[in-house]
């Protein structure tokens, strides 16, 4: 009896340069990063034109939020540069990376629990002076997320999940950062939340000019979001264009949005081994 081996998928890989800029924001170039002996990124490469949302796709475990570690400073390269506001970050302290203009919202909101709500915004505007200027910062977060108002003296650790990830992004939001990182967004929230959050996340960087770099699992709603993709496999970048072009590839509708191929073998493609060249 004859055995045929299943064919590997053939994606049709866009080009590895989504957003090339002349006025970029942040530039990544051949980053990579370890947790002890085991490579999490390698030889990453990315850009955030100024202005732009800028997203990363990629499974659980791809090295997503590790990215984002490496450019908060919270991991150190051990190869590689980034540059922020046109000046080399890597290695340099967290704090100092958020004095430069840089916020990072992380995967599961990570809220100050005991604090109440005012608190919590309160601290992301702890290197702050202009009282006045704060106060009108409030105002406007209040704007975005009424239920953040109307939450203003309760415990944040009282809030529902969609709740404390407003005040993530909000408390991010009062430093008046250059550059917002923002980890699984929608991590844990309900579809009507999703919907809700990947909005604001819109209309903040619409009218305030808020660059941004999304990672997400919901491609969907980042590819909807966002003004250029890339996309993350084992640590390495296999894909990048413009959001508009991502939507309409072949591969990551079925890899990423749920599509799926009706051909003759379409139903068996779940067993094949999708290839990234």
């Amino acid at each position: 009896m004859t055995v045929t081996a299943e064919p590997e998928t053939q994606v049709d890989a866009a080009p590895i340069a989504a957003a090339p800029a002349a006025d970029a924001i942040l530039k990544v170039s051949n980053i990579e990063s370890y947790y002890g002996p085991i490579m999490a990124i390698r030889g990453v490469s990315l850009e955030v034109p100024r202005g732009s949302i800028v997203t990363v796709l990629g499974a659980n475990g791809a090295g997503k939020t590790t990215i984002l570690k490496t450019i908060s400073g919270v991991l150190d390269p051990l190869k590689g540069t980034v540059e922020f506001d046109g000046k080399p970050i890597q290695r340099l302290d967290p704090d100092r990376i958020v004095r430069l203009g840089l916020g990072h919202v992380p995967e599961g909101r990570e809220v100050f629990p005991f604090l109440t709500v005012r608190d919590n915004l309160m601290m992301g505007a702890y290197l702050r002076t202009d009282t006045a200027g704060i106060e009108a910062d409030l105002e406007r977060i209040y704007g975005y997320f009424p239920r953040l108002k109307e939450r203003i003296s309760q415990p944040a650790g009282h809030l529902s999940g969609g709740e404390q990830q407003m005040l993530a992004i909000s408390r991010a939001l009062m430093n008046r950062p250059k550059l917002l990182l923002l980890d699984e967004p929608s991590l844990g929230l309900s579809p009507l939340l999703v919907k809700e959050i990947f909005a604001i996340i819109a209309r903040v960087n619409a009218e305030e000019g808020v660059s941004m770099l999304l990672v997400e699992q919901n491609a969907r709603m980042a590819l909807e979001t966002a003004h250029h993709g890339y996309v993350l496999e084992v640590g390495r970048i296999v894909m990048a264009d413009t959001c508009a072009r991502l939507r309409e590839s072949k591969d990551i509708q079925e890899f990423y949005l749920g599509a799926r191929d009706h051909g003759e073998r379409g139903e068996r493609r779940w067993k094949r081994k999708k290839t990234w060249r």
